[in-house]
């Protein structure tokens, strides 16, 4: 198993998260891009404004490294609007894949139509443009049964609306790493809530998120069916060493 073919090396925060300048982020970023050019990460996934730089230090590079941003982060409660100008800039600067927070507290009130046509013109729009477009479900927000039903409209919207080629370019994905749980409780991917997305989004492939730190958590999950693993930890994933990252 090439284990970093599976690895979305993650880094989402701002300066100000990290309590760092803007400069001084920046350097963390370039970083970070360099570390997935040097260990032939799947992807790195960063903040939109900085896709344009991970396409040119890649391209330089001639690297094979994909870039990933994310959507309507962390809330994922923007208008509609919003999400689409937001993913078609990040296409213009050369982005690979579009990981979009689904408006989950929405989803809770019961605006379902609402939510399916979220899933619908976001899929749409990656997909027109041959990007891969995963959708964020914030598994630590939901309890089980949101967890089922989410996942479950994901699926039925792409089922009813695309061709069967394009199912394996729309992920599930369970977390943002940025929800604000109890002390103590996981704001990101567990055995038993990546089981439900994976038994009620197939056949959608299903992204573990957050909370995968070492070689044998990202075996497990592997072995469980995910395609993907979003983590901050994966030079420490790839090397079998242990990350005390947050994310």
């Amino acid at each position: 198993m090439n284990i970093k073919q599976y690895l979305d090396s993650t880094y989402l925060k701002t300066a100000d998260q990290a309590n760092l300048s803007e400069y001084e982020n920046t350097e963390v970023v370039k970083n970070c891009i360099q570390e997935a050019i040097e260990h032939d990460f799947k992807l790195i996934m960063i903040r939109p404004d900085k896709v344009a730089l991970a396409k040119k230090m890649i391209q330089e590079a001639n690297s094979k490294v994909t870039i990933g941003t994310v959507i309507d982060f962390p809330l994922g409660n923007g208008t509609l609007e919003d999400k689409l100008a937001e993913a078609k800039e990040a296409i213009e600067n050369g982005v690979d894949d579009l990981d979009f927070v689904v408006d989950y507290e929405a989803f809770k009130r019961g605006e379902i139509e609402a939510i399916k046509e979220q899933v619908l013109e976001g899929t749409k729009l990656g997909l027109s443009h041959h990007k891969i477009v995963k959708w964020i479900i914030e598994v630590a927000a939901l309890d089980n049964h949101q967890i089922v039903q989410l996942s479950a409209l994901i699926k039925n919207v792409v089922i009813a609306n695309f061709d069967e080629n394009d199912y394996e370019k729309v992920f599930v994905k369970s977390s943002t790493g940025f929800y604000k749980t109890p002390e103590g409780v996981p704001n990101g991917a567990t055995v038993p809530t990546i089981k439900l997305m994976l038994e009620n989004s197939c056949p959608l492939p299903v992204k573990a998120a957050g909370g995968v730190r070492t070689y044998e958590e990202a075996v497990e999950m592997i072995q469980l069916g995910v395609k993907r693993i979003g983590t901050s930890a994966a030079k420490a994933i790839a090397n079998g060493e242990i990350s005390n990252s947050d994310y």
